[in-house]
């Protein structure tokens, strides 16, 4: 199914379970404590009641700026999830071999920040018919995914995704093909290497731009 959606290349086809690097039990290299710019844990322990999405949207060094600057967010983090090798590394991960999609952890008050709103900037970010690749970032590495920890916030996904499709639709767009989850089916989140965490806050000038559409994720009689 992946050939025929989204190409027979290397790069953009999903690797399966038998052929995935195998990786390795613990994680070969650190990951900072705390957010640059938020200054609260990266992994936690986080205020009571804060909730977890992960979030794939192409690269993650912009899709995770876009998160962080959201009221009502209380860290964010970029990583590897949705695959198969155990404990990747970035290099690993470029292959193509290991399964994973680059994921940002974002974790919020929703007493602040509602899940419909964290999922309108998920969709509005991106654009989440292109398959393996967004822009010029062509590698199952880049693919659009949703992996939920709470019922609503899949209540939340499904919803939002269907306006966004058909406000998509209306302006000629394709389908969505981003990949839908609970999290504990998408499987374990690894943080990514310390010089990934916030890059764009530690390299103001890094180049990784967010490939909207331009298209509202809102009701068209909103």
């Amino acid at each position: 199914m992946f050939g025929s959606l989204f190409g027979s290349s290397l790069k953009t086809t999903m690797v399966t379970p038998e052929r995935a690097l195998s990786g390795r039990a613990d994680a070969v290299y650190s990951v900072p404590e705390t957010h640059t710019v938020l200054g609260t844990p990266l992994a936690g322990p986080w205020p009571e009641g804060t909730r977890v999405l992960y979030l794939g949207l192409g690269c993650f060094w912009g899709a995770e700026k876009e998160f962080w600057q959201l009221p009502g967010v209380v860290t964010t983090a970029v990583g590897y999830q949705g695959g198969f090798t155990q404990n990747p590394t970035y290099e690993e991960v470029c292959t193509a071999m290991t399964g994973h999609t680059e994921t940002v952890l974002v974790a919020y008050d929703p007493a602040v920040v509602s899940d419909t709103e964290i999922l309108r900037m998920f969709w509005e970010s991106h654009d989440p018919t292109q398959g393996f690749r967004q822009g010029n970032d062509v590698g199952t590495q880049y693919r659009s995914a949703v992996y939920w920890t709470t019922p609503e916030q899949e209540v939340a996904a499904r919803t939002t995704l269907d306006v966004f499709q058909q406000n998509l639709t209306a302006r000629g767009f394709g389908q969505i093909t981003t990949d839908l989850r609970p999290a504990e089916a998408a499987g374990p989140f690894y943080y990514a290497e310390g010089y990934h965490q916030q890059y764009l806050d530690k390299n103001p000038s890094g180049y990784c731009p967010v490939h909207s559409t331009g298209v509202a994720c809102q009701p068209a009689d909103a």
